[in-house]
């Protein structure tokens, strides 16, 4: 499996802890889940969890062991001022003392909200191309399947694969919490992204569990300005099937 440095750029400094014993085990049961799909690109954040992560996932994986693993400070967790590696409940007492919600309160020194969604954005962007260059022909409009407007939600049937089957492309970022949340959001709220039938919002916008998996299928369109997502599908969002097996097994 090979690494790869993007660019550094200019970040939040946060705390760059490794896995714990718990969390090697839940990237290990990840892994499992997803040993049967095959990942053409593997992107991740450049903090050291999220690389040891992404590593156990695709050592777990009978297809993508030898995918290039890029690491990208974009994906960073979202920076958290002077509440940085303090316990939550710290950050709780911090926005209620500004009369503020927890996930909408910036710390002294942390990174707004819109700012972590500046950052998202530049990935999709440099994701956008990359997979262009990729996996599309200098004549392909582009890199999935060629389909209507508005292709029909996929079939979910709680299985690894959902949404996925007849996909050429199939990208594994993995990053962090709070920057999660906010990338999921600009999906639904900005680009207008497709969700499943009867998946109710407060589940959209739910803290994803550690190791969690949310699936979206990107349709892409090269246009003279660039590469564009013509269409946005959610397959699953904060799926943890693997984690209750883990603890079922245990």
């Amino acid at each position: 499996m090979e690494k790869h440095n993007t660019t550094e750029i200019n970040c939040f400094k946060g705390i760059d802890t490794p896995l714990s014993d718990t969390g090697h085990q839940q990237a290990a049961a990840a892994g499992q889940y997803l040993r049967d799909l095959h990942f053409t690109n593997v992107f991740v954040s450049n903090l050291q969890r999220a690389g040891q992560t992404a590593e156990i996932i695709l050592g777990n994986n009978l297809h993508s062991s030898a995918t290039e693993m890029i690491l990208d400070p974009l994906l960073r967790e979202r920076g958290f001022g002077v509440a940085e590696g303090r316990p939550k409940e710290h950050l709780k007492n911090m926005a209620n003392a500004e009369g503020q919600a927890c996930r909408d309160y910036t710390p002294p020194g942390g990174e707004t909200l819109e700012q972590v969604k500046t950052r998202f954005k530049k990935f999709l962007k440099s994701l956008y191309q990359r997979m262009l260059e990729e996996h599309g022909s200098a004549d392909q409009r582009s890199v999935s399947t060629p389909g209507p407007s508005e292709p029909e939600q996929p079939v979910i049937a709680g299985l690894a694969n959902d949404g996925v089957q007849n996909v050429p492309v199939h990208a594994l970022i993995v990053s962090h919490g709070a920057f999660i949340r906010v990338s999921v959001r600009h999906l639904v709220e900005d680009l207008q992204c497709r969700l499943p039938a009867g998946l109710k919002m407060s589940q959209v916008f739910s803290p994803c569990p550690n190791t969690g998996i949310s699936r979206f299928i990107i349709s892409l369109r090269r246009e003279d300005s660039g590469p564009r997502a013509c269409h946005i599908q959610c397959v699953f969002i904060n799926r943890k099937d693997h984690l209750d097996d883990a603890r079922n097994s245990a």
